[in-house]
């Protein structure tokens, strides 16, 4: 289905790839793996024609679909989310925009209306409505977010939607660029057992160890230049490629052990007149050998220790009677939680469960709204959320920031911390202002590591990082002598360090006393995922129905009928979506705000006022806690919007 043949790729001096052939058949699995810059990103816009080869040529089957997920972001434009998620193909946004515009009192003329109905009934539009639902729902998309314009939510929800989209479409190639970076831990199992029994070929690019161990066929490694496929998944790769190292590693040496053998023989005789002529031949010898590139051996996990915490007293964070509340919306109610010195917990459960809300009640972040919150004796916390930025100041360097630390650390140490998370070289020197949102995720967690609380709280902290830098986090906090309690949706990274689950469920908590494999078992969670996705349509399955089913053969009079009450409906939808309107646009004056806000506090002339930036501080958080409370009123009153949108759509 793809083919590429003898490709080279060069950017100017630089060579990315060099006489590269790869065939990617209907049917398989298979993980692009290589360093940072190594060019994997760069094959997938050589695969999509958005950028071209120097040589050789990069073919795709006639007819063959590609679909692709970029890694950051996607366009949007005033559409809702289930009109993306059903926006396959341009002929079916073209229909939905005609048909939107019509809702919209936009056109008049009804045959026209009719005309355009008819059209995305013809092409199967209605039956692609119940399936979105579906696969949104597994994405951790709400009934009452499928009206919801996709400009009024954050950018992890929106590449979600654009899944969706790509899954509703079932493209022939499915191409993901680090598909599971905006996923929660329940989306990405129930993400992964759907692309298990998917129908076409998957192409993707991930850092998650289980997810390519789970799914991968093969391993396209990019590496020297070259593209290597190893067969198996990425466990088996690595066994192959270290087996192949080594014995290319001996190879090596081997020839240049002759070739220095050569050279010696060549640079003592070729003076002596009569064995000039064998010095030569010697020469030639080497000249005509087909050399052998010295093996580029992968960054290995860096081994340190980081400094380790005060030990704290027996019980490190008591939490009691605790309540907590969006408005009318309540996530807990009488809570409460008592967390040992040393315990390694992973917080675990549906999306909106309120797991990040307890992550931030134990860091103290959110203000008990009634209970108790203790901490234990010498306790002292420190919380890492994914855009934990604040603490960073924009005009220093990256080392600077780095080594600002309560107690002095010796700049190689710091070097070498900053080394295994990306900041190699020059990079240590580069303003913090410069460093994007990954970039400065990283700087924040090296912060956190080199000067470590003895309760340390983290969310989501493997979601920038790459393979090797994973590692190096596993690494230290193996070693780490404090409390962690932790979210993450990487399954590797939860199964090395959590000894403990504690699952968050419409605010009941219930703590599982062994690692994740104890929990799984318990509760049968991997069965439940299979039986969920063996319900879910393939393209060689019969189309989902709708809820109330189309007649299969129409006259005029009912296909009329049928369009008076769909227009009705949309009415009625109008007039609900005016109660949300106020709302929505709240939330946006006050995203803005918190935006604005955030952005003088980064400013460091900001802290020239102390007065100012007290000031500002608490400013924000009153955003914050405003933020808070209209989303919840919004979700209610989404809920009953939704009520609206999936109701019957025949008389």
């Amino acid at each position: 289905m793809l083919t590429i043949t003898n490709m080279s790729k060069l950017f100017g001096e630089r060579v990315l790839f060099e006489d590269v052939s790869i065939q990617i058949n209907r049917g398989d699995r298979a993980a692009v793996v290589g360093a940072n810059g190594a060019g994997k990103s760069t094959l997938f816009s050589l695969i999509l024609g958005a950028d071209v080869p120097d040589t050789g040529a990069v073919a795709i089957e006639r007819k063959a679909t590609i679909g692709h997920l970029p890694q950051e972001t996607a366009p949007i434009g005033d559409e809702t989310v289930l009109q993306l998620a059903t926006a396959i193909t341009p002929q079916v946004a073209e229909l939905q925009r005609r048909m939107k515009a019509f809702d919209a009192g936009h056109g008049t003329d009804d045959h026209d209306f009719h005309e355009v109905q008819e059209e995305y009934d013809a092409i199967g539009g209605y039956q692609l409505e119940p399936r979105a639902k579906t696969i949104l729902r597994g994405l951790a998309f709400r009934d009452s977010d499928f009206d919801r314009p996709l400009k009024a939510m954050s950018g992890g929800w929106i590449m979600r939607a654009h899944l969706a989209r790509l899954l509703v479409q079932q493209p022939d190639l499915l191409m993901l660029d680090e598909p599971t970076n905006h996923l929660d831990l329940e989306s990405l199992c129930w993400f992964q057992g759907y692309l298990m029994s998917y129908p076409g070929a998957i192409l993707m690019i991930s850092h998650d160890r289980e997810f390519l161990n789970a799914l991968a066929g093969s391993i396209l490694d990019i590496r020297q230049r070259k593209v290597r496929r190893y067969r198996g998944n990425y466990d088996e790769y690595l066994v192959q490629r270290d087996a192949q190292a080594e014995q290319l590693l001996s190879a090596y040496k081997s020839q240049q052990k002759e070739i220095e053998k050569l050279q010696e023989f060549a640079d003592r005789f070729r003076a002596k007149a009569s064995k000039a002529s064998q010095a030569q031949a010697k020469l030639k010898q080497i000249d005509r050998m087909d050399k052998i590139e010295a093996p580029e051996r992968d960054g290995r996990t860096i081994k340190f220790r980081f400094p380790q915490p005060v030990r704290s007293g027996r019980i490190a964070i008591h939490l009691k009677d605790i309540h907590h509340a969006y408005g009318d919306m309540v996530v807990y109610k009488g809570m409460h939680l008592d967390v040992e010195r040393g315990q390694r917990i992973v917080l675990v459960g549906p999306n909106g469960a309120g797991k990040s809300t307890l992550l931030k009640i134990l860091a103290g972040v959110l203000p008990v709204q009634s209970g108790t919150r203790e901490l234990g004796l010498h306790v002292k916390t420190g919380y890492y959320a994914q855009h934990r930025v604040e603490m960073l100041q924009p005009n220093r360097t990256v080392l600077e920031e780095a080594s600002d630390t309560p107690q002095p650390l010796p700049e190689q140490f710091v070097r070498t911390v900053l080394g295994s998370f990306l900041f190699t070289g020059d990079n240590v020197y580069k303003q913090v202002s410069v460093l994007s949102g990954g970039e400065k995720s990283r700087l924040a967690l090296v912060k956190l590591l080199l000067d470590p609380p003895n309760l340390l709280l983290m969310d989501e902290p493997t979601t920038h990082l790459d393979m090797a830098s994973i590692d190096a986090l596993i690494a230290a906090l193996e070693t780490f002598e404090g409390t962690l309690i932790f979210i993450s949706h990487d399954v590797y990274f939860i199964r090395k360090l959590a000894k403990l689950v504690l699952h968050v469920d419409a605010g009941k908590l219930r703590l599982y006393h062994g690692d994740y494999q104890y929990y799984l078992d318990k509760t049968s969670a991997t069965s439940a995922k299979v039986a969920l996705t063996t319900a879910l349509p393939t393209r060689n399955a019969q189309p989902v129905q709708a809820p109330a089913p189309r007649p299969s053969v129409r006259t005029k009079e009912q296909k009329r009928e049928e369009a008076e009450a769909r227009n009705a409906r949309s009415r009625e939808r109008r007039n609900q979506q005016h109660l949300v309107d106020k709302l929505e646009k709240e939330i946006a004056r006050l995203e803005a705000l918190q935006a604005a806000q955030t952005a003088e506090l980064e400013k460091p002339e900001t802290y020239q006022d102390a007065g100012r930036a007290v000031a500002l501080n608490r400013e924000l958080s009153h955003t914050v806690e405003d933020l808070a409370r209209a989303t919840a009123e919004w979700e209610a009153a989404a809920t009953r919007l939704s009520q609206f949108a999936d109701g019957p759509t025949t008389p």
